[in-house]
């Protein structure tokens, strides 16, 4: 006899930087889900600029109530725009704290609302480069994979928050071996796609063509793909960039693997600027994320666009679908 499974838990959506526009977004996002895709905002309820339901240990929510909230004081105010750096530690907390409720059950998958780099290294020396490097040592991980996704194109970036110049040297073949592995792990487990096709673009102009626009391709590129593709991945290339984003190329793989962080942006904030949505794949929980900045420039004001939170609200539940946790 079979138990039937439970109800998903909620998602816990974590606060970012309480000067930025996430709380807004968080609002709307709950006028936009709160009926049908139950999260919680993890933050100080004093900062959210409106009507909340504070939220008890038992996480009871009302879907019918403004925006739950599972209140972490911070020791600072929030003013739109100006990051306060007694702040910091709070925002750093939050995500630790978000880690734990999922990896406890409390939480069906993480969502985290941006956060502010410089301001949580000045205010609390930050040593992270961003959320994925922090998520990554949070769950133990050496290596995770950031993946950037929208209804018409999925992308991962071999080499995220690094200088150009210094990514010949980072870009290994171990590197990208680890990355399509993760990867094509991720779409299997996460997405549901049981035969990944994944595609890689060249490091260099046309793929280096034959190695007059650079030799990394025909050095060790060539040679990790078909390695790989010889063990049975479906996975192909390197080819070259500026021929791989156009409609009837991504009609032929399910993920795009780009070498450098532009590389792999550009062309899915082109197609989707509003909704995209930021994936780590290799952690042990499921991370989502809008894929936008705090824009201070328009905290406060009412008019940022909760598209993105939205959909990486939508993301994580149905990946934490995928991987059958109910």
């Amino acid at each position: 006899m079979t138990t039937a499974p439970g109800p998903l838990p909620p998602v816990c959506l974590t606060c970012g930087e309480p000067a930025g526009v996430g709380l807004e977004i968080a609002l709307k996002a709950w006028e936009v889900l709160g009926r049908d895709l139950p999260f919680y905002l993890l933050g100080d309820a004093r900062h959210v600029p409106g009507d909340v339901q504070r939220l008890g240990d038992d996480l009871a929510i009302d879907p019918d109530g403004p925006l739950p909230v599972l209140d972490h004081p911070f020791e600072g105010a929030a003013t739109p725009g100006t990051p306060d750096p007694r702040n910091a530690a709070g925002v750093i907390e939050v995500i630790a704290q978000g880690v734990a409720m999922v990896k406890a059950g409390k939480a069906a998958a993480l969502c985290t609302l941006p956060i502010h780099k410089k301001a949580l290294k000045d205010g609390a020396d930050f040593a992270y480069p961003g959320h994925t490097e922090y998520l990554a040592a949070l769950d133990g991980k050496d290596r995770v994979v950031m993946m950037l996704a929208c209804p018409e194109l999925r992308v991962v970036p071999a080499t995220i928050h690094i200088a150009l110049a210094d990514v010949p040297s980072v870009l290994t073949p171990s590197l990208l071996s680890d990355v399509l592995q993760i990867t094509q792990t991720a779409l299997r487990r996460d997405f549901g796609i049981a035969a990944p096709r994944l595609s890689v673009c060249g490091l260099n102009p046309h793929a280096g063509e034959g190695g007059t626009m650079g030799n990394e391709e025909l050095a060790w590129i060539n040679e990790t793909i078909a390695g790989l593709a010889a063990s049975g991945m479906d996975v192909t290339g390197p080819w070259p960039a500026d021929t791989m984003f156009h409609a009837a190329a991504r009609a032929g793989y399910d993920v795009a693997v780009a070498m450098y962080h532009d590389q792999a942006l550009i062309p899915i904030k082109t197609i989707d600027f509003a909704g995209g949505v930021n994936v780590t794949l290799g952690l042990d929980f499921i991370r989502t994320s809008p894929d936008h900045g705090t824009a201070f420039d328009i905290a406060g004001r009412g008019i940022a666009d909760a598209t993105s939170t939205i959909a990486a609200l939508r993301m994580a539940r149905d990946m934490a679908l995928a991987r059958g946790q109910v």
